[in-house]
């Protein structure tokens, strides 16, 4: 790797002009010993998206073609990306200040790593942290990594997560024919190259709302996660198939107990 890693994000997006400009914002406010190649991948968006990323000519590169679908978008960004180190950032998520300077420092610093993780805030709509309590437990579970515990759970943060792009060429890009897990089954193939390192700073925001996919949509999200899981997992391990549908059952359980809640 180069002195100086070149660092290939790509940010998916298809009508997301509420966020889409405070995602770019946070992108290219980095700064730090590394060269930044960011693409967005837009889907033919028609609600101004395509003229709030024209302010940014020259300091992006933009593709803006029909996709199939979110891993689809993701995948022709990094099919094309050009750096040492790549990852993605949802248009409606941030990365945190200093987040990329981590990023290239680790790599730079362990040739053999093949990739990254670190801390996640939940914030709104209008960025305020909210969930502080989900973004503990997960920041707990990440300091207590094990391959066996990924298959039972996914708490690694999606737009926290960087990797060699040379990991490709051992593990393929993200599955089209996943909804919602493709993340986390492609986690379950960088973690069989080896374990992260988990950087102890706040790297990223997710954010969560009621339309989002993961707010509306997670006990299809939790059903094919477990899908994922089983995929990658020791043939005839009982005892973990066991561990992940009675983890499946509590989070989703949670997560009913939360919107009742809500709309109580």
């Amino acid at each position: 790797m180069p002195r100086r890693p070149r660092i290939c994000l790509v940010t998916p997006s298809l009508n997301q002009a509420e966020f889409l400009g405070r995602t770019v914002e946070s992108v290219l406010s980095q700064e730090g010993d590394f060269e930044l190649d960011y693409r967005v991948q837009d889907g033919g968006s028609t609600d101004g998206s395509l003229e709030l990323l024209g302010r940014y000519a020259g300091r992006l590169k933009l593709v803006s073609e029909k996709d199939a679908g979110q891993a689809d978008a993701v995948n022709r960004g990094l099919a094309a990306a050009d750096g040492d180190v790549v990852g993605w950032v949802n248009s409606d998520d941030l990365l945190r200040p200093g987040a990329l300077a981590r990023v290239a420092a680790a790599f730079r610093e362990d040739p053999a790593l093949w990739w990254v993780h670190g801390r996640c805030d939940i914030v709104d709509r209008q960025d305020r942290p909210i969930r502080r309590w989900v973004a503990a437990y997960k920041d707990r579970r990440c300091r207590r990594y094990s391959y066996r515990a990924l298959l039972v759970e996914n708490f690694v943060s999606q737009m926290t997560v960087f990797w060699r792009r040379a990991a490709h060429d051992r593990v393929g890009f993200l599955d089209t024919s996943l909804r919602y897990a493709f993340d986390y089954e492609f986690w379950l193939r960088l973690g069989a190259l080896g374990a992260p390192r988990f950087l102890d700073a706040p790297q990223a925001a997710f954010r969560w709302y009621e339309t989002s996919k993961s707010g509306a949509q997670f006990e299809r999200q939790f059903e094919e996660d477990e899908q994922a899981a089983l995929r990658h997992a020791p043939p005839g391990d009982r005892m973990l198939r066991l561990q992940k549908r009675l983890r499946r059952a509590e989070i989703v359980a949670a997560y009913r107990l939360l919107r009742a809640l809500r709309r109580g």
